[in-house]
């Protein structure tokens, strides 16, 4: 059975008929048709599908969209409006990206790790990105990414 939900993503407030078991992936993606949150393993393993409740990461494909309740979504594309976030330069400043796509999951795994703390050493940042993978294999150039973010 499909329930109305009323949820504010990206600052701004949208309704949606889903059921509620339906992964919030798939209603930022097929009923909101944002395309920038990317499915990945569909087990919240890779962290392809990295979103922020609250300003917390979480996999939105293992979250159903009953358990998401009053909490403010951000996605990639309510990061910032303009493309200008600090890990967004840094990431193109260290040429992150080679296939591209967990870059989103990363970039908002990273942005809710800056969030707790501002200032993260090398250690602190691969604890907090451990579960982010990349199949392209650019770990370094992200911890540098976010290191420079970090003094940004």
């Amino acid at each position: 059975m499909d329930n109305k939900y009323t949820l504010t993503i990206n600052g701004k407030k949208q309704e949606v008929t889903a059921p509620e078991d339906m992964p919030l992936l798939w209603v930022i993606r097929d009923l909101l048709s944002m395309k920038g949150t990317k499915f990945g393993c569909g087990q919240a393993l890779c962290g392809a599908c990295t979103v922020h409740l609250d300003d917390k990461a979480v996999r939105s494909c293992s979250m159903p969209i009953s358990a998401v309740g009053n909490k403010k979504i951000t996605t990639i594309e309510g990061l910032s409006k303009e493309g200008d976030h600090p890990l967004q330069k840094a990431w193109v400043e260290h040429v992150v990206p080679q296939c591209g796509y967990c870059q989103s999951g990363q970039i908002m795994q990273a942005a809710a790790l800056l969030k707790e703390n501002r200032t993260p050493s090398g250690s602190e940042i691969e604890a907090a990105m451990a579960g982010n993978l990349c199949r392209c294999g650019t770990y370094n150039r992200i911890k540098e990414a976010i290191l420079t973010a970090s003094k940004s």
